[in-house]
């Protein structure tokens, strides 16, 4: 009886895309048993990786922007867009990460999210009706003022100045305009990939917990944390939304917060992002086995990554689990075979070189021992 495989990998970060992986893996298969149904479904958890896996799901083009990056400087940034389905996929990060700063640059109460507001705007006025926004790896911690500014929301202090929409605005929030807001943003889709539960302040929000890798001083810290409870306070007042309700709107300087204030966003983990996105649940129905993988296995596969997202949305299918390396201390009973790379290497570093040959080679006994 003929055998269907799904292949539902992340990255193999440094060595191996998970696109890269199904075309090796199907490839090693259909060599020792050519009778066999593949799928490939390569998945992502919304980090690095995440826009190739979508777009071998979704199709579409690169769109290249002149937007903002976080100091208000021009820079050029991509997003995904798929012209037959009207979907967008945007990753902040690349108006407004951390990564487009030197590191004397990086200041939370100077940054702005303006850049990412500017790339939905273009993804608007191309057709966009759904828009997935990936927010990690910001510089920002503005709670999404700035992205709201760009999609023409107005905010202004006390004396009625215009504030820019960056870290040191949030406590200087008194009034906000909305007569010129985009109106394409009320009939449109936003999923956030979030894979952080923060709330918006205190000792777990967003200043404390993240803003010193984005160049804040203790002083700073306890600025951005005032001028987030300030902003949560004034949200709940004037928008009847209270953000330190919402899990995840800590993430990426409060962005979580002001995707759903702003956006009237819903906030998922990225791998449920990416599976929705890839119909994945469907593609396994009929399946008698999934086969996934990432360069290690460890503690964090079980927080929410790609392997975790797998397991728990199986039901009858078998899992196999190819790896680059295991530091996982424990068994994982859901995992019906697992497969470790550098046990074929003389070294470590020689299992990330021969990575491809690798993931061949264990395929390959996988077929043999199973198909």
């Amino acid at each position: 009886m003929m055998k269907k495989l799904v292949l539902a990998p992340d990255k193999f970060k440094g060595s191996i895309t998970a696109v890269e992986f199904c075309e090796l893996v199907e490839s090693a298969i259909k060599r020792i048993s050519p009778i066999t149904s593949i799928v490939k479904c390569p998945l992502a958890d919304g980090g690095d990786g995440t826009l190739d896996v979508l777009k071998s799901h979704l199709g579409g083009q690169q769109i290249t922007v002149e937007v903002n990056d976080p100091l208000f400087r021009p820079v050029k940034a991509d997003y995904l867009f798929s012209e037959q389905s009207k979907t967008a996929y945007i990753e902040m990060s690349s108006a407004s990460g951390i990564r487009l700063l030197k590191e004397n640059e990086a200041n939370p109460l100077r940054t702005t999210t303006y850049g990412t507001g500017e790339l939905i705007v273009d993804a608007l006025q191309r057709g966009a009706q759904r828009i997935l926004l990936g927010i990690g790896g910001s510089a920002t911690n503005d709670a999404g003022l700035g992205m709201a500014r760009a999609l023409g929301y107005r905010f202004y202090d006390v004396n009625n100045v215009e504030l820019k929409g960056v870290g040191a605005d949030l406590i200087r929030l008194h009034r906000i305009e909305e007569s010129s807001v985009v109106e394409q943003i009320k009939e449109v889709v936003f999923e956030v990939a979030c894979d952080v539960g923060n709330p918006l302040y205190g000792h777990q929000g967003a200043a404390f917990i993240y803003a010193e890798q984005k160049g804040a001083t203790t002083e700073t810290l306890h600025k951005l944390d005032r001028g987030l409870r300030h902003f949560g306070s004034l949200m709940h007042r004037i928008r009847g939304v209270n953000p330190q309700d919402i899990k995840g709107a800590g993430a990426a300087g409060g962005l979580g917060a002001g995707a759903v204030v702003f956006l009237n966003a819903r906030l998922l983990p990225g791998i449920e992002l990416v599976m929705k996105v890839a119909d994945f649940v469907s593609k396994i129905q009929d399946a008698d086995w999934v086969i996934t993988g990432e360069g290690r296995l460890d503690e964090q596969t079980l927080s929410g990554k790609v392997i975790q997202g797998v397991l728990n949305v199986k039901t009858t299918q078998k899992v196999a689990v190819f790896c680059g390396s295991i530091t996982l201390q424990k068994a994982v009973k859901e995992i019906d075979y697992l497969a470790e790379l550098s046990t074929l290497a003389a070294t470590p570093e020689e299992s990330v070189v021969q990575a491809s040959d690798l993931l061949m080679q264990v395929a390959e006994q996988f077929a043999r021992k199973i198909l």
